[in-house]
């Protein structure tokens, strides 16, 4: 098992970590009680779980037993790593007083100041056990790319959607990009070929004969290839390209199918033809 140890400050971005983490996999527990960690992990491994996140912060009353129950996983062979979130207490009590929230410390014996502070001092030997992030001055965007850096967490859970549709029919609203076809040569007009689709082998042949055909796919490639990371490193779980000729059964659903077959070695591709509702539509 692969366990990820999320600690830190109350304030300091535990819960975009552990977004981050679920979002790439990981089955996550929030504000565990470090008493029950051993026991939690062993049952996540028994259900079948290799990938775990756990976040245990100062509320916790066994915490000055977490380095022993840390070591204690590795001796088993859990590769458990630590990840330690930290900020400045003027940070802090700028983000506590912008959202509202009450510090989990905070009350009739503790203003909001003296909660930090003591929050600091009960972690004080959950902080040198692991990597440290400071995110006094991160933008949250900043801190999820740098928690995916730091663990290795690579862009594969992006699901990128090729979708054809037709024209006439309007543009899908759950559309991210659109990519206009109708310039390119439209089977439609040849009363042999009209019949069939974008799929089937006699509009296939049709189109890649002509070499327009191919520059647009190739440049569109070219696009998606270039700016698809970057889409990833913003964080987005999934895009959706629509690819629209006039009718939507020729063009754009043999350019849809040739994309996804283009992408779908790197990415989590699923191909959609919005003309196409009576016919089944292979993955």
């Amino acid at each position: 098992m692969q366990l990820i140890l999320v600690s830190g400050l109350s304030g300091s971005g535990k819960s975009i970590a552990l977004k981050v983490l679920e979002d790439a996999g990981y089955y996550c527990v929030d504000n565990l009680p470090a008493t029950l960690l051993l026991e939690v992990v062993d049952f996540l491994a028994d259900a079948g779980h290799d990938k775990t996140a756990v976040s245990i912060d100062a509320r916790s009353a066994a915490l000055p037993a977490l380095p022993e129950h840390i070591a204690s996983l590795r001796g088993r062979g859990v590769d458990c790593r630590v990840l330690y979130l930290e900020a400045s207490t003027p940070t802090l009590l700028r983000r506590f007083s912008e959202t509202r929230r009450r510090h989990p410390l905070a009350g009739r014996s503790l203003a909001l100041p003296e909660a930090i502070e003591r929050e600091r001092t009960l972690l004080a030997r959950v902080a040198p056990l692991g990597e440290r992030i400071d995110t006094s001055d991160l933008l949250p965007r900043v801190l999820q790319n740098w928690i995916r850096e730091l663990l290795g967490i690579g862009p594969g859970g992006l699901t990128l959607l090729f979708e054809s549709f037709a024209y006439r029919d309007g543009i899908p609203q759950d559309a991210d990009w659109v990519l206009d076809s109708r310039m390119l040569p439209n089977p439609h007009y040849d009363p042999q070929l009209r019949p069939f689709t974008g799929r089937e082998r006699p509009v296939i042949d049709y189109l890649e004969r002509d070499a327009a055909v191919g520059r647009w796919c190739a440049d569109m490639q070219a696009l998606l290839g270039r700016w698809l990371p970057e889409i990833v490193r913003e964080n987005r779980s999934s895009v959706t390209v629509a690819i629209g000729c006039t009718g939507g059964r020729h063009r754009s659903v043999y350019l849809a199918e040739r994309l996804a077959a283009a992408f779908r070695a790197d990415w989590n591709v699923l191909v959609r033809h919005r003309a196409l509702t009576h016919e089944e539509t292979p993955e």
